[in-house]
């Protein structure tokens, strides 16, 4: 009984090496993707330049003269500009982190070949 539970397991672990290049750049890229596309949702949805942008005439604070008008203008301006080169920061660190994903199994199977070698 002992020796075909042991036979089972050698028979799927090597079974699970060999599937796992297979998982990690299919079914495992697909779940990275989306996890870092939902983290850049998350980043839009607090930083949101979107409604800034959309907002960007309407006086701030009910003041509806015109220096109102021109503060507020200039400070959803200068809202958008930030707000826009963070969430650019934002999407690249979230691709980053999906180019890590693909590359870290590389990486460490050419740092482990390396260690063989000497």
């Amino acid at each position: 009984m002992y020796a075909l539970a042991f036979q089972k397991l050698i028979i799927e672990a090597l079974v699970d090496i060999f599937y796992f290049p297979i998982w990690w750049y299919s079914f495992g890229a697909v779940k990275a993707a989306e996890w870092c596309f939902n983290l850049f949702k998350e980043g839009n949805l607090r930083l949101a330049p979107g409604i800034w942008l959309a907002n960007i005439f309407v006086p701030m604070f009910g003041q509806y003269d015109w220096q109102g008008r021109l503060v507020s203008f200039f400070m959803r301006v200068v809202q958008i500009i930030f707000r826009g080169a963070a969430l650019l920061v934002w999407t690249l660190a979230c691709f980053t982190l999906f180019v890590i994903w693909l590359i870290l199994p590389l990486v460490i199977g050419y740092g482990f070949y390396r260690s063989l070698i000497k």
